[in-house]
């Protein structure tokens, strides 16, 4: 079991940046795979990144590819997620995830364990 909090979320405008974290309390957090999901208002929650165990291999939603990096830092317990360039249609609450899955498994069901959430706003 890994325990998940996220954290640096802001209000922005657009074409700022921002860099989320995702940091383990608890469990053997190098042995997941970690994504980020986010959920915008009356929407459903959708993927936005994931990565794998070993740092290689990594998965992108196509509307962030190029913008967003997913890295983590298996020594610190800590998952990031750097968003470029953001856009209005970004804002939503992101969530990070963990799961014994495939980092192209984009489906929230392949995730065991999430955190609570961090709010990004992207508005002029």
């Amino acid at each position: 079991q890994v325990q998940l909090a996220e954290s640096g979320g802001g209000l922005v405008r657009p074409g700022d940046s921002l860099r989320l974290s995702c940091t383990a309390s608890e469990g053997a957090f190098s042995g997941y795979v970690i994504a980020w999901f986010r959920q915008a208002p009356g929407k459903e929650r959708r993927f936005v990144a994931a990565i794998s165990r070993d740092t290689i291999r990594t998965h992108y939603f196509y509307a962030v590819q190029g913008r967003f990096t997913i890295s983590r830092d298996n020594a610190a317990n800590t998952a990031y997620l750097q968003m470029n360039n953001l856009k209005p249609e970004d804002t939503a609450l992101y969530y990070c995830a963990a799961g014994f899955t495939d980092p192209h498994n984009s489906n929230d069901y392949a995730y065991e364990y999430w955190g609570q959430g961090t709010q990004v706003t992207v508005s002029s």
